[in-house]
């Protein structure tokens, strides 16, 4: 065991970049994590540093996108709103699912903090898991105290029964769920924008019809 003085905060931040451009290393003697970014000006320097600093140098191992991906799947499955479980469910199928999942909670606020609580819990047990198994004893302990393990439990997604919808009917099915939770106050703003988005979607449409066609010599 070697006792390192962890800047929990900066080793949390380093723990979320999940990214095939970032890595990230802890300085034993210090504490201090150094990030390397492909393609930043300092890229070069930093890695040079930390393999001039060899062992003194530890590689941190960021929560995979897949791992990441299960800790969705596992709020979802205890949200007990039925639609919001149901909007979740089909954010988080396919490419930009992280991304979706964050824009349907913004809507929900009381589901957002428990989601960003329930994460944390995960992402400070994996912390914890690479902590030991690093043989580091941090010379003060993490502000969250000692984390239990979580259950691990198969997650099964009951999808939507399929309803014949098409990808646009899905969409304004959606949209008409957000304007229905909308506070009376901001209706006004929020029709003036979707008419914006109406009249500007017509005049492209009426700039494409007018457009003359190329004719090609035969």
């Amino acid at each position: 065991m070697r006792t390192v003085p962890i800047r929990w905060t900066e080793l949390e931040t380093a723990f979320e970049r999940n990214s095939p451009d970032t890595e990230s290393f802890v300085n034993a003697k210090t504490g201090e994590v150094v990030t390397i970014v492909e393609g930043q000006p300092e890229a070069a320097e930093l890695r040079s540093r930390v393999i001039q600093g060899g062992e003194g140098f530890i590689r941190i191992e960021p929560a995979a996108s897949r791992e990441q991906y299960r800790w969705m799947e596992r709020f979802v499955v205890s949200v007990e709103d039925e639609a919001l479980r149901e909007r979740l469910v089909i954010s988080i199928d396919g490419k930009g699912a992280f991304r979706r999942f964050k824009d349907v909670l913004l809507n929900y606020p009381a589901e957002r903090e428990r989601w960003f609580s329930f994460r944390a819990g995960l992402l400070h047990w994996h912390m914890q898991v690479w902590v030991e198994r690093e043989q580091i004893e941090p010379a003060e302990p993490a502000p969250w105290g000692k984390v239990e393990a979580p259950e691990e439990s198969d997650v099964v997604l009951e999808r939507p029964a399929a309803t014949g919808e098409g990808p646009g009917e899905l969409l304004r099915r959606q949209a008409k769920e957000l304007i229905d939770q909308i506070p009376a106050v901001e209706l006004p703003a929020a029709i003036a924008f979707l008419d914006f988005l109406r009249e500007r979607g017509a005049a492209d449409l009426g700039r494409v019809r007018t457009m003359p066609v190329k004719r090609t010599a035969a």
